[in-house]
């Protein structure tokens, strides 16, 4: 592991010979840890208290704010912003321009107008939780006080208010479930009726995985090992 000192570290990414490659143009604040073999490219900004895994990559521009905290081998793409309480476990992929937020009714100042409120967290502040496995499509924003699932996949451009479960689809403005989706990626099935609405067994025809599906409850049958 590698850890900001108490001021900004800046460290070329192809000339430095440590275990976590870190862009010049990169800031780093204090108390940050970096796994080995991750890659933090040009113009990331990691704030204080955050903590990332290994074999992770932060794309250019990406904003990661303070005691956000990333599991191994994660993929976060260019000009992502990922806000206070925010956790991201193992293996999430973030694709481009997705926003997270962490309060629902948020305020710049006070009721008078004559004070900002503070950017620390308070009672206001609400968590998300994105499961280990789980694809988040380009452009999308993530609300708060919900989950998304392990190897759910949000589509492009989707706004999510609400939890989407494990191995589920969830598409549009706001999301909904509109499918299962396998650990690989492929498209299992439809739910023509809604998710409450579809039981049944289904093989992935690209990898051969098995899962069960009861009233939209995907559970795995032959995970791998």
């Amino acid at each position: 592991m590698i850890a900001a000192e108490l001021r900004p570290i800046k460290l070329n990414l192809w000339k430095i010979s440590m275990a976590a490659r870190i862009h010049s143009t990169a800031i780093i604040e204090n108390n940050v840890s970096i796994g080995e073999g991750s890659s933090v490219w040009d113009n990331v900004h990691i704030r204080f208290d955050s903590t990332i895994g290994e074999e992770c990559i932060i794309g250019e521009k990406s904003y990661l704010a303070y005691g956000v905290k990333i599991g191994d081998r994660v993929k976060i793409n260019a000009f992502v912003y990922i806000c206070n309480a925010v956790t991201i476990e193992d293996g999430v992929m973030i694709s481009a321009g997705t926003i997270f937020t962490n309060d629902r009714f948020p305020r710049a100042t006070t009721s008078d107008l004559k004070q900002l409120r503070p950017s620390d967290p308070d009672e206001h502040t609400l968590p998300t939780l994105v499961k280990a496995g789980a694809t988040i499509g380009a452009g999308c924003t993530i609300g708060n006080d919900l989950s998304i699932g392990r190897f759910a996949m949000v589509g492009m451009g989707s706004l999510v208010t609400k939890s989407v479960p494990d191995f589920h689809l969830s598409i549009g403005h706001p999301a909904k479930s509109v499918g299962a989706v396998c650990r690989c990626g492929q498209l299992l099935t439809r739910f023509p009726e809604g998710a409450d609405a579809f039981t049944g067994d289904i093989e992935c025809p690209s990898c051969g995985l098995k899962y069960a599906i009861d009233r939209g409850e995907v559970m795995e049958l032959n995970p791998p090992s």
